[in-house]
């Protein structure tokens, strides 16, 4: 007979092998996936994987993008996980950033045609407050109420897409766009715009604010009474609350960073490789960031190298569509595969199989 039996402790080398191994079998279940696609798996395998970072004609362009995309990515990621740990679970990062968008967008349009030097620093402020207010709303319904706090972030995002719609249809669309639902190009606005630190790079500030703020959080986490409260209140609430930790503030402040972290991703997003809002602004950055928090082990350091192997499907991706015409939704569930597989993983990091001889009466 096949058993699975808890181990008496937690087993650290499965946990170190547990992402390893996820990303091992995503790779069988891509080469499988594309066999049922009618394309050739190695391939296939290979423009997702191998020709973004190592192709010499596309390697030039893709490598400085991977930094790009991870970025927002990776911000959110870092939020998320701080709440994570703690044992409140936002969902609705997608919703956040995109009102942290909008919020940021609105005040650079206020500000148009200003060459002030503030412009860009308040609108990334309010790009930050956006995400902050949006992310109250389930924080506070969770307090007060006791509202589910998963489902309600999750529904708000589609209030987010819906207000997005609304606005770039409504008041901050571009009177100049021929009827498209966009607004101005922040491209057009130098004060506002978000530019390369590094000509044909596509670096930009955020990246170097992610980088900045992964250095903090790694600190706060390993070093800050802060960060040994949120996980003591993630592994034993009582004894959280007896050493002084409130749940309640703590639910109110891992919204606050997680939400404030995913404006600000918004923020750097629609002011740099976007440039305006439009209605497919909403990435999926949101649910992709889940992905990364958990394959990155809710650690800084693990965060951004698995926001760099999710940027890497997102950007091969885009390879492979041109080149091999694989659909779209295929990077979404190879993108779920890597969870499915590391949750699958992650059962042997507290449990173990045993076999026996014996059969029950």
């Amino acid at each position: 007979m096949i058993k699975i039996v808890k181990r008496p402790e937690p087993s650290s080398l499965a946990a170190l092998m547990a992402p390893i191994i996820a990303i091992g079998i995503t790779l069988i279940g891509c080469a499988l996936l594309f066999l049922l696609l009618g394309k050739d798996p190695f391939t296939s395998v290979k423009a997702l994987f191998w020709d973004p970072l190592f192709d010499p004609q596309i390697a030039s362009f893709s490598r400085p993008q991977l930094l790009v995309k991870a970025a927002p990515i990776i911000l959110i990621a870092l939020g998320l996980s701080v709440g994570f740990q703690a044992g409140i679970w936002n969902i609705g990062a997608e919703g956040q950033y995109i009102t942290g968008a909008i919020a940021a967008t609105a005040v650079g349009l206020a500000f148009w045609g200003s060459d002030s030097i503030w412009v860009f620093p308040i609108m990334g402020l309010a790009g930050v407050l956006g995400g902050v207010a949006y992310a109250m709303v389930p924080a506070i319904l969770r307090v007060q109420f006791g509202a589910n706090e998963i489902l309600v972030s999750l529904m708000l995002v589609y209030v987010a897409i819906n207000l997005l719609a609304a606005m770039v249809t409504g008041p901050m669309k571009n009177p100049l766009a021929f009827g498209f639902p966009e607004t101005r190009s922040f491209r057009d606005f130098p004060a506002a715009y978000n530019t390369e630190i590094l000509d044909n790079s596509g670096l930009h500030y955020g990246v170097i604010a992610t980088l900045l703020i992964v250095a903090i959080a790694y600190i706060v986490q390993t070093r800050h009474l802060f960060g040994f409260q949120v996980r003591v209140m993630g592994l034993a609430p009582k004894a959280a609350r007896l050493s002084g930790v409130i749940p309640e503030r703590m639910v109110v402040i891992c919204f606050a960073i997680s939400g404030g972290l995913a404006g600000l991703a918004g923020f750097f997003e629609v002011t740099g490789p976007a440039g305006k809002l439009t209605t497919e602004f909403g990435s999926g950055y949101g649910f992709t960031a889940i992905i990364v928090a958990f394959l990155g082990r809710l650690n800084p350091l693990g965060i951004v190298l698995a926001g760099l192997v999710l940027a890497l499907t997102i950007i091969g991706g885009e390879i492979a569509q041109l080149t091999l015409n694989i659909p779209a939704a295929a990077v979404l569930v190879i993108q779920g595969m890597v969870l499915f597989f590391l949750l699958a993983a992650d059962l042997f990091v507290r449990y173990r199989i045993k076999l026996s001889s014996k059969v029950a009466a």
